[in-house]
């Protein structure tokens, strides 16, 4: 074991405030995260946390290790990008998060060719819908759709993406076909919202002819799984707003149809969110340019 990854460990138990996360982030046992932790402490000869059997904080001594262990990590990140950049030969791991909608369809697939051209890096990709805090689950990269909140972080945006409000044919056979928002509202349509633990109300944002506005929708059901969305629309449960590359080939076969036509949603805009660093690691400037390369031709040929 290395004091480098001893130092590691510290900071994420830190920053996580959790030995059990921290040896998840780790990918090591809590007994190897604590034993790191006990030695570090042996080392200093001071206790760097209080410990109890419900929660575990820092002491004075253990805040002013991290802000030098941040520095020391940091300086090594940065020594590490700048021999790569040399060689011009990236190595390592990077761990990136997306939407599963959008990790399925393009972020996925692209993978293994980024893996082909650049084999020394192993992408650790993982999926979900939740909001990411990069910097709390050691992410180097997180894909979104729509707009980011974290100002901490640099942004790069990679398209714009139609969406659209769609049912199945059934559904709109029992409750008629909405031409646009005010529809949407006057006639109680059942609307499958993505909606997040939290939250109190949920709006649409249409395009009208006076500009954007946004429309207080209801329905029986919502989640946070987006495909579980789609799969309520196919079953004729209700109106879902969808990136039109989510749902293209149900549109195509008529399994879902277009409705609110005359309102349209705003288009959402798909980027990558990344930390800020006085020099970024190549590995990671190069997965963003891979995926910007390509992800934009992705969506033109969905659209057909």
């Amino acid at each position: 074991m290395s004091y480098f990854d001893t130092i590691k460990t510290f900071v994420r138990v830190y920053e996580l405030g959790s030995m059990s996360a921290a040896a998840r982030d780790q990918r090591v046992s809590p007994a190897v995260a604590s034993a790191r932790i006990g030695q570090l402490e042996q080392h200093l000869n001071v206790r760097l946390f209080t410990r109890t059997t419900r929660s575990l904080q820092p002491t004075e001594q253990g805040r002013i290790f991290f802000e030098g262990a941040q520095r020391i990590l940091e300086a090594v990140v940065e020594a590490e990008a700048a021999v790569q950049d040399v060689t011009g030969n990236p190595r390592g791991s990077i761990f990136v998060a997306a939407p599963l909608g959008v990790g399925r369809r393009f972020i996925a697939p692209l993978v293994p060719d980024f893996k082909a051209e650049f084999p020394l890096v192993d992408i650790r990709l993982r999926l979900s819908d939740r909001t990411i805090d990069v910097a709390s689950e050691g992410l180097d990269l997180a894909f979104f759709l729509g707009t980011p909140q974290d100002s901490a972080l640099k942004m790069r945006k990679l398209a714009d993406c139609p969406r659209l409000l769609c049912a199945a044919p059934a559904y709109l056979d029992r409750r008629g076909v909405p031409e646009d928002g005010p529809a949407l509202v006057r006639d109680r349509h059942d609307c499958l919202a993505l909606r997040f633990p939290g939250a109190t109300e949920f709006q649409w944002q249409l395009q009208t002819p006076d500009g954007p506005e946004r429309f207080a929708i209801k329905g029986p059901f919502e989640s946070d799984d987006g495909d579980v969305l789609t799969q309520w629309a196919l079953d004729g449960h209700g109106i879902v707003m969808k990136p039109f590359f989510e749902v293209s080939e149900y549109l195509s076969s008529g399994e879902l149809v277009e409705v609110c036509a005359a309102t349209p949603p705003l288009p959402v805009q798909l980027g990558c969110l990344y930390p800020h660093r006085r020099r970024q690691d190549p590995k990671v400037r190069l997965l963003i340019e891979f995926m910007a390369g390509r992800i934009p031709d992705m969506m033109r040929s969905d659209r057909g």
